[in-house]
């Protein structure tokens, strides 16, 4: 398809293409350089209220189609995602500003849940039970919860939400999406390819706004709704988490972390830089388990402080249109200063600053890849979720020390550990308390491995045969007089 046919201006409910009944609008721009790229619907709560009670009748149809006919429908949908990848990686970079390589790879990440959760609506499994009667048999099967909400972030615009929407759509469920205000552009180009693909009227609605306390408490709160999952930061996961209580709506919460990247005198130090690099820099530092406080043994901290310090010093920011950048802009201007602050208030806390800690010249939302090195725990930049490319390095002695800084946070989403001997991948493994471990490893995420962070990094899972299981409700059936 061109790109003119994937960019949507309207939002789409019931298989319609539909302005907000207000008439309001909101503009995208691309944040690279500010300029304009489009307007979509400034929707409200009764135009959220329609869109649920489409995703309400088309449920009672959708539930019935079989497995074999929903994962036929999302391979179809996974073989135009793939098919127009590089036009939705130009749309995606447009909108969110990461380099056009990355913007590709996330395309081709969020296909891959719609080929996985396709062949997985094939294997939601019940159970028999040995009876504890004769006269009676035992099973359990599995059923689509229901309509289910999705509140999505702009740092992975197209593949958070292929992390819910695939499995909410492979088990049997519909769907309405409420996509970030800053890049709504893609969740629209989702829906005209699953339009393409098949996806019947209702299953899919993506409801765009600049509304999101009004409409975000609809989505969360309405009676209909009975499953609620958002990717966002932990604050307002709490506030989410509270609002679906009021239902008891069951809810996957994908929230804020904190991660450490802890790195032993025993690693190799060049595995380690480049995972370093992998985990810190990409998408401009703006993810979720990107890495936060860097752990060096004492034995190599000067060793890989010069080398890290080095390969920084290579990145380049620019367009991610242009081949030679490795770094974007930042979303908005508050992120810029959100991360400046951090950066100044670090330096006067004692912090030594290596590399970059400033604003770029590239443009006014771009801010310089930075190193600090000598960082302390009692630091306020060690306990923020930073989204910024920013490094921090903390130096440390031995094992037990390390693991209890590491876990010194309210966080546990993603964790980094590089180091040769086989024991001590297995007990530090074991005692980080965090929902993920890369082992020698700086990128970790993928279709087929469960997603998700424990303590106030969140609840439920994306992704794996796992990430099924939260968009179904497990039912036992009891059959006497046999």
């Amino acid at each position: 398809m061109k790109f003119s046919e994937l960019l949507k201006e309207s939002a789409y409910i019931n298989g319609q293409w539909v302005d907000a009944k207000c008439g309001g609008k909101m503009e995208v721009i691309n944040p690279a350089d500010g300029s304009y790229i489009a307007s979509v619907p400034d929707l409200d709560v009764d135009d959220a209220k329609n869109a649920i009670a489409a995703a309400e009748v088309a449920f009672h149809s959708w539930k019935k189609t079989t497995a074999k006919a929903r994962a036929a429908i999302l391979r179809r949908w996974f073989d135009l995602i793939t098919e127009n990848a590089d036009v939705l990686a130009e749309l995606l970079t447009k909108e969110q500003g990461k380099p056009l390589r990355e913007a590709k790879g996330e395309v081709l990440s969020c296909a891959s849940f719609f080929e996985w959760f396709g062949e997985e609506a094939k294997r939601t499994y019940g159970e028999n039970i040995p009876s504890n009667m004769g006269s009676t048999r035992l099973l359990t099967i599995k059923q689509p919860i229901g309509v289910v909400t999705a509140i999505t972030p702009w740092n992975f615009p197209i593949s958070m939400i292929a992390r819910k929407a695939a499995p909410a759509i492979a088990a049997g469920c519909t769907i309405v999406i409420k996509p970030a205000e800053d890049t709504p552009l893609c969740a629209l180009a989702l829906a005209a390819l699953a339009e393409e693909a098949g996806v019947p009227a209702g299953v899919i609605n993506v409801v765009t706004t600049k509304r999101p306390i009004e409409v975000g408490r609809e989505l969360c709160t309405n009676p209909i709704v009975k499953k609620v999952s958002f990717t966002g930061s932990t604050p307002v996961g709490k506030i989410i988490l509270g609002m679906a209580a009021e239902t008891v709506k069951k809810a996957s919460m994908e929230l804020g972390g904190n991660a450490p990247f802890i790195v032993f005198d025993d690693a190799d130090l060049e595995s380690a830089v480049a995972g370093a690099i992998a985990s810190k820099y990409r998408n401009a530092g703006q993810t979720c388990i990107c890495t936060n406080r860097f752990y060096i043994q004492a034995g190599i901290y000067d060793a890989f402080a010069t080398r890290f310090k080095e390969e920084v010093e290579k990145l380049a920011l620019g367009s991610g249109f242009d081949s030679s950048t490795d770094i974007g802009p930042l979303i908005n201007n508050a992120a810029v200063d959100k991360i400046d602050g951090l950066v100044q208030r670090a330096v006067q806390e004692g912090a030594e600053l290596k590399v970059g800690g400033q604003r770029d010249a590239a443009g006014e939302r771009f801010y310089q890849p930075t190193l600090l090195a000598n960082v302390t725990d009692e630091m306020e930049i060690s306990q923020a979720e930073l989204f910024g490319p920013i490094s921090t390095l903390f130096s440390f002695e031995d094992e037990a020390e390390v693991i209890e800084r590491a876990n010194n946070t309210p966080f546990g989403l993603a964790a980094y550990v590089y180091t040769r001997d086989i024991g001590r991948v297995w007990r530090v493994s074991e005692d980080l308390e965090y929902g993920m471990v890369g082992v020698n490893e700086g990128l970790i995420s993928n279709e087929l491995a469960p997603f998700g962070g424990v303590k106030e990094s969140g609840v439920g899972r994306e992704g794996s045969k796992h990430g099924m299981d939260d968009y179904m409700e497990l039912k036992y059936i009891c059959m006497g007089g046999i």
